[in-house]
């Protein structure tokens, strides 16, 4: 059985649907939606939407198959196009209703159809063999929906649903194609090598150092490359007729609506290779920066490491602007007599020491502010969320109950120096503040804590 996972959770697969639907815009208005062989022509157009039906869910299938209506419904709204295609069109038809039924209603319908298909093969417990059973029939399913329709709504072309009902080369090595490719892209998305870019994308949302506005540069980079490709369209059209009026051909206003229409359809196939590089590109960029982030996460402890920890306080602290009013505590937390502890009992238990505070001061803070180990045995803690005196002394009193019982046969302790400041401050002067006042609870005897508060706090 497999797994079912919230899949609007993961970032990942989001860009994956992103990705497939311009995959989708782009095999429609271009020669890779079809396998020529002669005399043999094959559309492969809708396979994104059994890709998405498998991997992602039906959700996603009925989008696709929603944006491959539209796609189709479109191309069929050109002058040029054979009776028998122009019934998809609601503005050649006639019938505006029924061909948007015809378009997008049986696309929409094949996509549930797909993506239900799949929904529960994956509850059984042979799924793969179900995969193929499925995309060897998607095809067929394809056709059925939209013969029966036809038939249904214009029925003078004589189409019915037996028409859907034959097979031929050309229907087995489609169905091959559809095998194939959903088999292998299980495969892909499957692998480990796969799972751990998606692991990485979907946590590269806790990259302290991804700058904010990169999103927003993202999408203003797309605006702009869209704002300028519909001039690019409205000149090549005008550039186009004037070219046939001097080869004295003569533009009426519906072959000018079909160079524009034609136009159309390369600026959508563009910006799906666009979109196609974007969504690439900011994988990518996730993923590495992801990479960066565990690299500077301390590798025994899981909290950040020396220099991720002093970049966070340092952006926190602009964060907070010149004239914020805000309060915080910086925190220094120090094992007492920690190479004892390492040279008696060895060092797998001054490791566990270490792993201890580290989670008891995620635990108590960590919905507070942000830790980190700064080397040794020393870890240092950042509160953003102004505490009182009376909740933070609550909070380290838990911290050192907790930490006294790491392990058995010895009783751990911490020496803890807090001192409260006003945002905003420079972090060295965080530090040397809090290393004073961790230097008076060693020298009250170890095992406590003091506090200070700031002037201006």
């Amino acid at each position: 059985m497999i797994k079912k996972k919230l899949r609007g959770e993961s970032a990942f697969d989001w860009y994956c649907m992103a990705g497939l639907m311009a995959v989708e815009l782009l095999m429609s208005f271009t020669s890779l939606g079809y396998i020529h062989i002669p005399p043999i022509s094959i559309t492969i157009v809708y396979l994104p939407i059994l890709v998405a039906g498998c991997l992602l869910g039906p959700g996603q299938s009925v989008a696709l198959g929603f944006v491959f209506g539209l796609t189709s419904m479109y191309k069929a709204s050109a002058s040029y196009v054979l009776p028998a295609d122009a019934v998809f069109s609601p503005f050649l038809s006639g019938a505006p209703v029924n061909s948007l039924l015809l378009s997008v209603g049986t696309r929409l319908l094949f996509g549930l159809a797909i993506g239900a298909a799949f929904y529960a093969a994956k509850k059984s417990g042979r799924y793969r063999l179900w995969f193929g059973a499925i995309s060897i029939f998607a095809p067929k399913v394809h056709s059925l929906i939209v013969y029966t329709a036809m038939g249904f709504l214009f029925p003078e072309l004589g189409y019915r649903y037996s028409s859907a009902l034959h097979w031929d080369m050309d229907d087995l090595i489609y169905s091959s194609v559809c095998v194939v490719t959903v088999e292998a892209l299980w495969a892909m998305y499957h692998s480990e090598l796969v799972q751990n870019i998606k692991f990485c994308i979907d946590q590269s949302i806790y990259d302290p150092y991804a700058p904010e506005s990169l999103s927003w540069f993202f999408a203003a980079f797309e605006f702009f490359i869209l704002g300028t490709a519909v001039f690019v369209v409205d000149y090549f059209s005008q550039r186009e007729s004037y070219m046939l009026e001097r080869h004295g051909i003569l533009v009426s206003e519906t072959i000018a609506a079909d160079l524009v229409n034609l136009q159309v359809q390369f600026l959508i196939a563009s910006l799906a290779l666009n979109a196609l590089s974007v969504i690439l590109l900011i994988s990518t960029y996730k993923y590495m920066a992801y990479k960066k982030y565990r690299g500077e996460m301390d590798e025994l402890t899981g909290v950040m490491g020396r220099r991720m920890f002093l970049y966070h306080c340092e952006k926190a602290q602009k964060a907070a602007g010149a004239d914020s009013t805000q309060v915080g505590w910086f925190l220094f937390v120090d094992a007492d007599y920690f190479k004892e502890v390492n040279d008696s009992l060895g060092h797998p238990a001054g490791d566990q020491v270490l792993k201890a505070i580290a989670a008891n001061l995620q635990t108590v803070f960590g919905g507070d502010g942000a830790v980190g180990r700064l080397g040794g045995d020393e870890f240092a803690v950042i509160l953003e969320k102004p505490l009182l005196p009376e909740e933070l002394s609550r909070k380290l009193e838990c911290f050192l109950a907790a930490v006294g019982k790491t392990l058995a046969d010895r009783t751990i302790s911490c020496s803890i120096g807090a001192y409260q400041f006003a945002y905003p401050q420079k972090v060295s002067h965080l530090l040397e503040e809090t290393d004073r006042i961790l230097y008076q609870a060693k020298e009250k005897g170890r095992a406590c804590y003091v506090m200070r508060a700031c002037q201006e706090a």
